[in-house]
């Protein structure tokens, strides 16, 4: 039965999100190089990615620092004005382990330009992460937040803890928690959240675009997706077709399937979708640089022998993508 909560005042808008790479400076302390994430930024935005993540796991979030985290959300909001898209949704990773910092991180994310906050339940002593202290933090997080708290799910990058559709069902009903990204990769979590809750009321979406369509057909708002910061219009198009009242089902079969041989080289890491992105884009954004796309030390970038391979499950997509046109000129 549908619930009979009313629409967030502020929902997480449907479409596909990047969780954006951060990009360095070839130097001994890679110092993030705002103009290339600029253009980085501005180039997604007219490929027609419908909203930004900054400061997730892609952008090697722990990484960062907070004055880097503020001054990436800057640039890509003024990427997006530049671009006349003043309502343009940002999305920041908002994540800390005690409530005190999270709140922290929340306020500062929405002084530098973000719309929502991306939230990872605590994590650093997991045997103490009960049911009450997720929805403790949660609840008392968006209670003190200036922006609308999205839940993300990532059992790998938290100790194993795995919130069910039951725990996130409790948390949908708190008028400033919006939606969910479940990089949990469970399907069932979809149709049970969206056999309770519309878009508007708490918006589910895949946490890559490998089951992109099986989550839109679960009743699915979209996904957030590390393979757009390579082929950004080949994913929004498989997005598209869905939306298409006419859409050709095996058309979009066919692009799921290219995308999700495409999105395995992500899974392996942030070097591979670094590299992919310099690769397969870099030039073409004005980033000569191969260095820029390194993850910053002390991680290493990819080998010689993983570079020839994330060419090689990649570039099937480099036709589709150079066909499609950019939704913004």
């Amino acid at each position: 039965m549908t619930s009979a909560i009313p629409q967030k005042s502020k929902p997480l808008p449907e479409g596909i999100y990047c969780p954006v790479i951060s990009i360095y400076k070839s130097t001994p302390r890679q110092e993030i190089d705002l103009d290339a994430s600029y253009n980085f930024f501005s180039y997604l935005i007219r490929a027609g990615i419908d909203g930004l993540v900054l400061a997730g796991t892609t952008a090697e979030a722990v990484l960062l620092s907070p004055a880097e985290r503020q001054d990436l959300l800057r640039v890509a909001r003024k990427a997006a004005d530049d671009l006349g898209l003043k309502e343009y949704p940002l999305v920041a990773g908002i994540s800390g382990q005690s409530t005190n910092e999270t709140i922290r991180l929340a306020h500062e994310a929405q002084n530098a330009g973000a719309d929502y906050g991306l939230l990872l339940p605590p994590n650093y002593w997991a045997g103490a992460v009960n049911k009450d202290v997720i929805l403790g933090f949660y609840r008392e997080v968006a209670d003190n937040s200036g922006i609308p708290i999205v839940i993300y799910s990532f059992p790998a990058v938290c100790n194993g803890i795995d919130m069910n559709s039951d725990i996130l069902s409790e948390l949908a009903q708190h008028p400033n928690i919006v939606g969910v990204k479940l990089t949990c990769g469970n399907a069932g979590k979809v149709t049970r959240l969206t056999q309770e809750y519309t878009s508007s009321q708490f918006a589910v979406h895949a946490g890559s675009s490998d089951w992109l369509l099986p989550c839109l057909i679960g009743g699915g708002a979209g996904c957030v997706t590390g393979i757009a910061n390579i082929f950004p219009k080949s994913v929004t198009r498989l997005n598209d077709l869905w939306n298409d009242v006419r859409m050709n089902i095996n058309e979009s079969r066919k692009l799921q399937g290219l995308i999700a041989q495409a999105e395995k080289a992500c899974k392996q890491g942030i070097a591979c979708t670094k590299y992919g992105t310099d690769f397969f884009l870099g030039r073409k954004i004005g980033i000569n640089d191969e260095q820029a796309f390194w993850p910053r030390r002390p991680y290493k970038p990819c080998t010689k022998e993983t570079q020839d391979w994330v060419v090689g499950v990649m570039e099937h997509l480099v036709e589709i993508e150079h066909s499609l046109q950019m939704k913004y000129v």
